[in-house]
């Protein structure tokens, strides 16, 4: 006969319910417990009218519908969909104390000031492992948390289910290829599709980019469309805007960007790619490209408004003027595109004068020499908005290209919301790198971006692309590769 299954119990930091208000559901059939400091840490955020705080409001109402009155009792436990419990824990220790727990004792003694919250869930990690039956684990996003448990030989990990498997950072063979004799890559290249075994395709999902390969000298970009069936790219000449510069693409990754960021059929992209490969210029002239053609009504550009490093403090003006530090890349694309005009020399049409009163005549001079920014006429248009991320709740956005930058800052919860905020017609691509990342809660596997990647890969309406080689200059390259 077999044993009993022993279970697990799982002690959930604030901010693990912070990132994912429903990982209460995400043990199996284990029992979690929430440390009753949790609750107390939670009301701190309920007013914040970010995500933190909708998250915060999210899980007191889960709280409250899983112990409604008369059904269960928070100390004993609520039975949870998993087949797990949920209970949350007022510890004896910290109201009675226990000297005979010798991991209570090392606790005080490493970490005396019990006011602390994290000391108080750890307190409450101490009674757990000495009272019950199985594994105890803290479940936690603060590594200074894990290392602290760990510290006192107590299990603790981060919270794992929003993790992907894959490599980020591994760039050595991130496009599969594909062999093929050298008729079928003659057939690929008149006709531009080629049917294979999906077998022979490898790991490749649809709408993923590979290369058919002959040998070293004989290989053909091409797009897996699914089933074994492979497709060449489709590529205009150059992305053009009226009044602006022809932008065309570098590299083949480019290509691949291009390909897919033109595809009518492809509603959502994500890129990865480190500084400088080109995510930016490609996505914004891509962008406009498509609304000369009347594909779309106008673009829509925003980023998480995460800082590197200390805050300057508050940003006067308008919503445009406090936006223009965090989307300066986009202005510095747009300038690209659009090369400024200038209106004239510093000076009366370039005749020597002499500047009597340099505080009076200066700025003036200045105002004057200041370049005209033609890519202004489309703002003002609505061709292009310039979009604070944290308006977007609530919104619906019809036939917008819609280029979301740095999501790798964002929590999968926080990319979701953007995601189900597009309408019919629209595009939305995700772009960013998942190894600089600033965001304290996520980290290169557990990020929005590469949730996003994995959650929606292999449908016919996503497709993805990672971008390696840095086109910058090679001072970039160098910086990036080797600092």
């Amino acid at each position: 006969m077999k044993s009993p299954k022993v279970r697990k119990t799982f002690v959930l930091d604030t901010n693990v319910l912070l990132h994912d208000p429903d990982s209460i559901y995400k043990f199996a059939d284990n029992h979690v417990v929430l440390p009753v400091e949790v609750l107390e840490e939670l009301d701190r955020f309920k007013g914040d009218p970010a995500e933190k705080g909708r998250n915060a409001r999210y899980i007191h109402r889960q709280l409250k519908a899983l112990f409604a009155p008369k059904k269960s009792s928070m100390t004993a436990g609520a039975r949870l969909p998993g087949g797990g419990t949920l209970s949350v824990l007022v510890n004896p220790y910290l109201i009675q104390g226990d000297a005979k727990s010798a991991n209570l004792r090392k606790l005080t003694t490493v970490f005396p000031d019990l006011d602390k919250i994290d000391n108080r869930i750890l307190a409450c990690l101490v009674y757990l492992t000495d009272k019950a039956d199985g594994p105890v684990i803290l479940v936690s996003k603060d590594i200074n948390m894990i290392l602290k448990a760990g510290s006192l030989q107590l299990l603790a990990e981060d919270f794992l289910n929003d993790k992907v498997e894959e490599k980020i950072g591994d760039e050595s063979a991130f496009y599969e290829e594909v062999k093929v004799t050298v008729h079928q890559l003659q057939r690929f290249s008149s006709t531009g599709e080629l049917s294979l075994p999906p077998a022979k395709v490898g790991a490749s999902g649809i709408n993923d980019y590979l290369f058919l390969v002959v040998d070293e000298e004989r290989k053909m970009p091409a797009r897996h469309v699914g089933e074994g069936v492979v497709r060449r790219l489709e590529l205009p000449a150059h992305l053009h805007f009226p009044g602006g510069v022809p932008i065309k693409p570098k590299n083949v990754e480019q290509q691949f960007l291009i390909d897919a960021l033109l595809d009518p059929g492809v509603q959502l992209v994500t890129c990865y790619g480190k500084a400088g490969t080109g995510k930016t210029i490609v996505t914004t002239a891509a962008a406009l490209h498509m609304i000369a053609e009347g594909r779309f009504d106008g673009a829509s550009i925003s980023r998480p408004v995460i800082s590197l490093g200390k805050e300057i403090g508050f940003l006067p003006g308008d919503i445009q003027s406090k936006m223009m530090p965090w989307m300066q890349p986009y202005h510095d694309a747009l300038n690209v595109i659009f090369p400024p005009l200038q209106t004239g020399n510093f000076g009366d049409g370039g005749r020597k004068r002499t500047i009597k009163s340099p505080r009076k005549t200066l700025p003036s001079a200045v105002a004057a020499a200041a370049p005209v920014k033609p890519y202004m006429k489309l703002i003002e248009a609505g061709l292009l908005e310039i979009e604070a991320l944290s308006f977007i709740r609530g919104r619906s956005i019809p036939r917008r290209f819609f280029i979301l930058d740095e999501a790798q800052q964002l929590t999968p919860h926080e990319v979701k919301t953007v995601v189900s905020r597009m309408s019919e017609g629209s595009k939305l691509i995700l772009i960013g790198d998942p190894s600089q990342i600033d965001n304290p809660y996520v980290d290169s596997q557990s990020n929005g971006l590469v949730y996003a990647r994995n959650r929606l890969r292999n449908t016919p309406i996503s497709a993805h692309v990672k971008l390696m080689k840095g086109e910058r200059s090679p001072l970039a390259e160098l910086a990036v590769t080797l600092m």
